[in-house]
């Protein structure tokens, strides 16, 4: 079955860091892309960040400079590690999978981020 489980999520305060995670399961890790997407109430869930197959890198301008996405194939997880965190940063964020024939898999239940003074 497959699965991904966002964690690492918390309240921190404006300028803090966070490391999220997102364990995966279920199907070939290290063929997959991987990317965070985040969402806050009433709006669209949104582009994070994403890593390739072959570690290359993008990020939503949001974000670049400040948060860095990586994955480690032997344990099956990406992070996400997020500085000079803003309250604009405040959401869920949520992990995803695209296989390399465009597959994308079902949501998991998220991690709050919440950024606040």
């Amino acid at each position: 079955q497959e699965q991904l489980v966002e964690s690492g999520g918390g309240l921190v305060q404006p300028g803090g860091s966070l490391r999220l995670s997102c364990a995966a399961s279920g199907f070939t890790f290290s063929s997959y892309s991987m990317s965070w997407y985040r969402q806050v109430p009433g709006k669209e869930r949104e582009f994070v960040a994403h890593i390739s197959t072959l570690y290359s890198t993008n990020y939503a301008d949001s974000v670049k400079g400040r948060f860095a996405i990586s994955r480690d194939n032997a344990e099956n997880t990406v992070y996400l590690q997020m500085n000079s965190l803003r309250i604009e940063d405040t959401a869920m964020y949520y992990c995803n999978a695209r296989s390399p024939l465009g597959r994308t898999l079902n949501w998991g239940q998220g991690t709050q981020v919440t950024v606040s003074s």
